[in-house]
């Protein structure tokens, strides 16, 4: 609670909360902290395979209406199987991509305020209709690097997310996708999720680092590392390609540590240095094309305000960032959502693979 009260006074415009069985309900989360906040906006994950898509668009409406407009909604398909498994979802991943798919393609009728009949591969509604319509209707962020994600990903989403891979290969993740939008009509935003660590200078950046891993064993890096390689997910390996589980070379950009993904799976870089220098990383992105940045750190509350105070006024001064309290931004602006929930620092395997 104190964390998302403190990301809107120092201007973050959003707060990412998780979906999984390490994690509480985003939906029901987010819901209680609107009521102690004002204008954070909240981007809550959800798993399409786990809700109806009528009761989806139902429950989105309410948000936004009691929210006054504060729901985004992070599209999940559930990188996991042996995780999905457990909640009553038996499809393998391409499946649950095309169910992704159907669902994406009810519920965006629904907002439309259409009346909708369906009779898909995985799913089936009939005379669906809204009573109340969602005011503004909820952007909708999806990530994925697969095949099966990536035409998904243009039909329905918004914001199109990628994982902190090094500048190059994000540009040419941004040019994929960019060209799949422009076949199917469609032009989309994008979004990165990063790690941070900014510090007064370089030196102590750096120290803080390699202080949160220098306390892990070997022999639970491995165990981690084991788990991730069995792991379904197309940007799990792009993430594991990026430290190969080993220590060494961990800087695999300027100021981009790949650390992070030798002792958790998910988003595993973080942007690392003095805070001149992870607003030049930011700047660097945005010149890409990146234009929503979803950040978080450990302690997850102590980085907010480290960024929050030592990088954000630089963004300001250099145009690219403006209080959301404040007069309203240019298009060339960036949006700063800081990610809601903090992955505890692991000691087992089981606390961080499938976050």
């Amino acid at each position: 609670m104190s964390a998302s009260v403190s990301a809107e006074q120092l201007g973050f415009v959003g707060a990412l909360t998780p979906t999984g069985a390490w994690c509480e309900d985003a939906w029901l989360s987010t819901a209680m902290l609107t009521e102690v906040t004002e204008r954070l906006k909240f981007l809550v994950a959800f798993r399409p395979g786990l809700l109806a898509p009528t009761l989806a668009a139902q429950m989105a409406s309410t948000f936004q209406r009691l929210s006054r407009g504060r729901l985004l909604l992070n599209v999940v398909t559930g990188g996991e199987s042996h995780e999905q498994r457990a909640y009553g979802d038996f499809l393998d991943k391409d499946a649950r991509y095309a169910r992704a798919d159907e669902f994406l393609h009810v519920v965006r009728a629904l907002w439309r305020g259409e009346t909708v009949d369906h009779t898909g591969t995985h799913l089936r509604v009939e005379q669906a209709r809204l009573h109340r319509l969602p005011d503004p209707v909820p952007p909708v962020y999806f990530g994925g690097s697969s095949a099966a994600a990536l035409p998904v990903a243009v039909r329905h989403s918004d914001v199109y997310l990628t994982w902190g891979e090094p500048p190059a290969l994000v540009a040419d993740k941004l040019d994929r996708v960019r060209a799949l939008a422009a076949e199917a009509g469609r032009e989309l935003r994008f979004g990165i999720r990063l790690h941070v660590i900014p510090r007064d200078t370089a030196e102590q950046a750096w120290t803080q680092a390699r202080r949160l891993l220098d306390g892990i064993a070997e022999a639970d890096i491995r165990a981690v590392q084991e788990g991730l390689r069995r792991s379904e997910s197309e940007g799990q390996r792009r993430m594991l390609d990026l430290h190969g589980g080993s220590r060494d070379g961990l800087e695999v950009a300027p100021n981009l540590w790949a650390g992070v993904g030798l002792v958790r799976g998910g988003a595993g870089t973080a942007l690392v240095g003095s805070h001149a220098e992870v607003a030049d990383r930011i700047a660097e992105y945005h010149a890409l094309g990146i234009d929503e940045f979803i950040l978080s750190g450990c302690p997850h509350l102590e980085e907010a305000y480290w960024f929050g105070e030592g990088v954000l006024p630089i963004l300001r001064d250099r145009g690219l960032w403006r209080h959301p309290d404040g007069p309203q931004g240019t298009a060339n602006q960036v949006d700063v959502p800081f990610a809601g929930t903090p992955t505890p620092r692991p000691r087992h395997a089981s606390v961080i693979v499938g976050s």
